[in-house]
């Protein structure tokens, strides 16, 4: 026969640290008592009792002024009250995991919502878990759930679990809830170790021709234990110590499966299997000291640790490293990388590595950082950056007088200002939180320093793209390019890498006094090469678009002998300007002004009149255009005559 101990038997940390407290306190204050027994198992009772360790069924059984220790499935809000108002030392060795439901259900019954409680009513940990909820209601199976469901339907909801409840049930209850209730709430707050404890019983006896569970028939985890088994392996045993287990039992047995509820000693699971050992063959080369004690690792701060995401909460995940202690990664310890989201970097059944922060044997949990291993991981990367330099992505976070800080691999990398790409004493304003590639060139760990460059690259892709533009540039070619600064003259443009000059007379058809009045500094506009230098690496370029040029508007509409409205707009000696379009003026000169002779223009027309006016000539070298307003007068007249005449 061969013997398989299910890796996670005995104590839970919970109940550890309670039995250790409660040796620990009865040694220092003498007589103690326990609010109810402090876990489900006589044996276990009955050893503390011997050393001063007192269960007592209610808070005011307590003597006044007495040390009372608080039980690991807790106790009620009103109990503890009454305990302080008797004056009592109170040690809570309240199971974290209990403890994290208490804040639950606290939080969410501030928040005005009914909480179910899935559990045992008159279990111990329920009954403290609802005397901190408003209004609550407890369910033990399906019929009780679905009633409340129809009765809270339209209701905010929240439900949680008690620690110890059946894993497989409780996913039930999720799903049904989802279907039936609009407003819900779910927490998975069975205990890790529990749903380890579970999975491992339900796996292994389904593998093993008979199996034992060791326990306390008063233990609802243990209960738990010994349902899930049966249902694997009919051949399942329940023993509360060795004096129980008939060994002939297995006689025709070739493996047996031996698993403990989370209150039961590693004494009492040695002697079970000690016992069992008078029917082994074939033993493992690992005694059952060893197995247990390889469930009691113990971790270290600073190690390196692997393992399982079992849950993911609003402010840690919860990691099962295959020890006794729970293992929690802070939602701040997961990454210090600004774009890091939670719901798309990690799932549950994820294998994560993390670090040792904090071992809190009290509280029986251990504290991990994912930042912190990726941290030493990171810090490699840079010190090869700097010699493979090879650029990596940061994001501008932060800035000081002397550059800009930028987040590179979570760590932060500092940019003098000179190395920016910006102008001297330029702002840095518009460069915060914007992502740039940053090449390191320095990094010294024990100072926690590295500087980085972002100019040094973008000089290497400008004499890049300055290289590609030369080799192809020619006169007519077209560009999107972007005004980098003014002058008197004209505007510079960088068309990729190159600038090139738009002179102010090709900015517009219009007259510019000043190269603002066009365009503006980080502009985009289209370009086209109207003039090149390679020897002294110069480019012009022009900006107007020549089917915009107003001389040729004109031309395509009007011809010598058309008449145009036009608009007086100036005076001259010699006569007046009319403007025939926007941009295209002509003279009338003072002999064509009238029929009649004027001495000065402003003898027949004013400053803004529109007349007709025939075009006489047009001088397509020079672009000058001569206009006639007599010219039409004259034409009309003849016709004016003959019509006296007929009268």
């Amino acid at each position: 026969m061969k013997l398989m101990l299910a890796e996670n038997a005995g104590y839970c940390f919970g109940v550890k640290l309670a039995v250790n407290a409660a040796e620990e306190s009865a040694q220092k204050f003498g007589r103690i008592y326990t609010l109810g027994h402090i876990i489900h198992n006589k044996n276990v009772v009955s050893e503390l009792e011997k050393k001063g360790v007192i269960a007592i069924s209610s808070a005011a059984d307590a003597p006044d002024g007495s040390t009372v220790m608080l039980r690991a499935h807790g106790v009620t809000n009103e109990e503890t009250d009454l305990l302080t108002q008797k004056g009592c030392r109170i040690i809570d060795a309240t199971c974290p995991f209990v403890k994290k439901i208490h804040n639950i259900v606290g939080e969410e019954s501030r928040q005005s919502r009914k909480i179910i409680i899935a559990g045992k009513r008159e279990h111990p940990e329920v009954i403290g878990i609802a005397s901190r909820c408003k209004e609550c209601v407890m369910v033990q199976n399906r019929e009780e759930l679905s009633k409340i469901c129809a009765e809270w339907a339209e209701y905010d909801i929240s439900m949680v679990a008690q620690t110890t409840f059946e894993k497989k049930e409780y996913e039930f209850f999720k799903k049904f809830i989802k279907k039936t209730c609009k407003y819900i709430r779910i927490f998975d707050t069975i205990c890790f170790a529990t749903e380890l404890r579970q999975d491992e019983a339900a796996l292994c006896a389904s593998q093993a021709d008979a199996t034992v569970v060791v326990g306390d028939r008063g233990s609802s985890n243990t209960n738990n234990l010994f349902v899930i088994c049966s249902s694997a392996c009919p051949r399942t045993y329940f023993v509360e110590s060795a004096d129980e287990l008939d060994i002939e039992l297995f006689d025709d047995t070739d493996e047996v499966f031996v698993t403990a509820g989370a209150s039961t000693p590693d004494k009492i699971i040695q002697e079970v299997c000690m016992k069992m050992t008078e029917k082994i063959e074939n033993i493992a080369a690992e005694s059952f000291e060893e197995l247990l004690e390889q469930s009691f690792k113990t971790l270290h701060t600073g190690e390196k640790v692997s393992g399982i995401v079992t849950q993911i909460n609003n402010t840690d995940i919860t990691v099962d490293l295959g020890v006794k202690q729970a293992g929690y990664i802070p939602l701040a310890e997961l990454s210090d990388d600004p774009a890091f989201k939670l719901e798309e970097s990690i799932k549950v059944g994820d294998q994560i590595e993390a670090t040792v922060v904090r071992v809190n044997d009290v509280d029986g949990v251990v504290t991990l950082s994912k930042r912190r291993l990726d941290a030493v991981k990171n810090w490699e990367k840079l010190e090869g950056a700097v010699e493979s330099k090879e650029p990596l992505e940061g994001i501008i976070v932060d800035q000081n007088k002397g550059g800009v800080v930028a987040n590179v691999l979570g760590i932060r990398v500092f940019i003098p200002a000179s190395q920016t790409g910006l102008p001297k004493d330029a702002s840095f304003d518009a460069m915060m939180k914007t992502t740039h590639k940053i090449r390191i060139t320095e990094v010294n760990r024990a100072r926690r320093r590295v500087v980085g460059t972002i100019k040094e690259l973008r000089n290497e892709a400008r004499r890049e793209a300055q290289a590609k533009i030369w080799e192809t540039i020619a006169i007519g070619n077209k560009y999107e390019g972007v005004v980098k600064s003014f002058t008197s003259y004209g505007a510079f443009v960088d068309i990729g890498g190159v600038d090139g000059m738009v002179h102010i007379s090709e900015l517009s058809w219009s007259r510019v006094r000043h190269p603002s009045e066009v365009l503006a500094i980080g502009q985009t506009i289209e370009v086209f090469v109207i003039g090149l230098d390679t020897e002294k690496k110069k480019i012009s370029l022009g900006y107007r678009k020549s089917e915009d040029d107003p001389w040729k508007l004109f031309t395509d509409k009007y011809s010598v002998g058309d008449v145009a409205s036009v608009k007086i707009v100036k005076f001259m000696p010699f006569g007046a300007f009319a403007e025939v379009m926007e941009n295209v003026d002509g003279l009338i000169h003072i002999s064509q002004i009238a029929n009649r002779r004027i001495e000065k223009a402003e003898d027949a027309l004013t400053i803004g009149d529109v007349v007709d006016a025939k075009i006489v000539a047009i001088d397509e070298d020079k672009k000058k255009i001569s206009l006639s307003i007599r010219a039409l007068a004259e034409t009309e007249a003849p016709a004016e005559e003959a019509t006296a005449d007929n009268e």
